[in-house]
């Protein structure tokens, strides 16, 4: 019998969220335990971790992040509807609470998500081989549709969906947090179909 054989890709994200998070996964790559890194175009030092990435031959992605920070997309920076009162992306609830409400400009999230695959070809010299989303904002209903149209544009045919099997026997999860991981399942498997129209795998 042949046996089938699976690819098993651990990835580092939040690379370029700070120097010490940066040295962080640096050596965890160095010691074999992740496979590649995701990139925060939009964090303190994203710069640093592109070069990192190049000195140790790191393959490299972009984690796009909509919900912590601030924009790169200049135009947006000071009046779009991405910001809270404070000038900052609305947070990892926030976010979700604003685009229930329909309170989110999805041409916006579009531009926001196409200056940060520009920064992160300026910074690394390539356009990303995969992107997914900083705290799973991808695959969020009207953002997986944007978010898919962005990758097809760049022909970035990979991502990551986030479909956990046996979520449901992890006992040891509070139930808050579990809300929110079988939210985000949910969320994932509604967007499946969305990604594979657009040749994304």
């Amino acid at each position: 019998l042949r046996m089938l054989q699976v690819k098993l890709i651990v990835t580092g994200d939040d690379f370029g969220y700070c120097p010490r998070r940066n040295q962080g996964i640096v050596d965890c790559f160095l010691a074999g335990a992740i496979s590649n890194v995701s990139l925060l175009v939009n964090g303190s030092a994203a710069a640093d971790a592109a070069k990192l990435a190049r000195r140790h031959n790191i393959p490299i992605g972009l984690h796009a992040n909509l919900s912590e920070g601030s924009p790169v997309c200049e135009v947006l920076k000071t009046n779009s509807s991405l910001l809270n009162q404070d000038g900052f992306f609305h947070g990892k609830m926030g976010f979700r609470t604003a685009l229930s409400k329909g309170l989110l400009n999805m041409s916006e999230v579009k531009q926001e998500l196409k200056a940060q695959v520009e920064l992160f070809r300026e910074l690394t010299g390539h356009l990303p081989p995969h992107m997914d989303g900083h705290q799973h904002v991808h695959v969020l209903p009207e953002v997986r549709h944007v978010f898919a149209e962005v990758l097809e544009e760049f022909g970035i045919q990979y991502t990551r969906v986030p479909i956990e099997p046996g979520l449901h026997n992890c006992d040891w999860i509070p139930p808050s947090l579990m809300d929110f991981y079988l939210g985000v399942e949910e969320d994932s498997f509604n967007t499946v179909d969305v990604f594979t129209k657009h040749g994304i795998r």
